[in-house]
């Protein structure tokens, strides 16, 4: 059997802002609608009461979230978010408020008292006071932690760190230890490229130029070589015209064209065949094949 709810499956915003505004008057400092929300600034006294007329007028029955943010360059650099939802109209709203570190915040314990653990969050990670609050005592962090995690000056690494002591049987705090220094890191895509220079590339533009070449060098002759007296004897040395058919392997050029002076080659073998109706089986005068052959083959 389905459940029928009288809150509809999507909400939507037309209308919203108007009314809210409207409802709240002088306790609405600045509103909007940005990335699909609901956002109502009120003054920091009166958020106690905005809050109570956005619960019992307008149906926001839950407190869902407390958040900070920090914007160390204005006066009031923190910002408070109360993150409000309402379960008959299945909406949601954020309604924020600026405070320092000196100046409280009303609690808003009296409306909703999940709003005791959210504001300890705060006042622990941000140092934002809330004025009120019946047990406002630090909730993520160690006893006797100085500073707040959350600010943007605070430094990543902290300024203590601890570990288990197997001397003293205890945790022990000791001032942080860094063996390198921290490093920052991009994640552009390596294929858009840096817009800044990168270490090494700045030795591109400072490499000069190479000069120009007045006169080419050549081994036109034995003298030019440049490699000592063997090697100017040996490139003076003419080599045979290559012939037009045939490569020297690996090397991609013809092969030397034969050359007949009628003579035998000195270090060239004797023939070694000894029938004359076959010929020379070797040497440079065989003629093998010309002969009849053999019986029996």
């Amino acid at each position: 059997m389905p459940v029928l709810h009288s809150a509809p499956k999507i909400s939507s915003n037309v209308g919203v802002l108007d009314t809210l505004a409207a409802a709240l008057g002088s306790k609405v400092v600045a509103s909007k609608e940005e990335h699909g929300e609901i956002v109502l600034t009120v003054p920091r006294d009166e958020i106690e009461e905005a809050l109570r007329i956005l619960r019992d007028d307008h149906q926001y029955q839950q407190l869902m979230e407390i958040a900070g943010v920090d914007y160390p360059s204005r006066p009031e650099r923190f910002e408070v978010v109360y993150m409000l939802l309402s379960v008959t109209k299945n909406h949601r709203l954020l309604v924020k408020v600026a405070a320092s570190e000196t100046t409280p915040v009303p609690t808003v314990t009296t409306l909703w008292p999940n709003a005791g653990w959210l504001e300890r969050e705060v006042f622990d990670l941000y140092g934002v006071i809330f004025a009120g609050n019946p047990d406002l005592r630090r909730i993520l962090t160690d006893y006797g932690f100085e500073g707040h995690p959350f600010r943007k000056d605070f430094p990543l690494t902290g300024y203590t760190e601890l570990r288990y002591s197997e001397e003293d049987k205890r945790v022990v705090y000791e001032p942080v230890r860094l063996s390198q220094d921290l490093r920052s890191f991009d994640f552009m895509s390596p294929w858009e490229g840096a817009d800044y220079v990168l270490p090494g590339d700045e030795k591109a533009a400072e490499a000069a130029t190479p000069p120009p070449v007045v006169e080419k060098k050549v081994t036109d002759s034995k003298a030019d070589t440049g490699a000592g007296e063997k090697a100017n004897d040996k490139a003076a040395e003419k080599v045979a015209p290559a012939a037009s058919t045939g490569t020297v392997a690996g090397e991609g050029q013809g092969d030397p064209a034969p050359v007949t002076t009628g003579k035998n080659e000195p270090g060239a073998p004797d023939p070694t065949g000894s029938r004359p109706d076959r010929g020379a089986t070797g040497g440079a005068a065989a003629k093998e094949g010309t002969g009849p052959a053999p019986e029996g083959s």
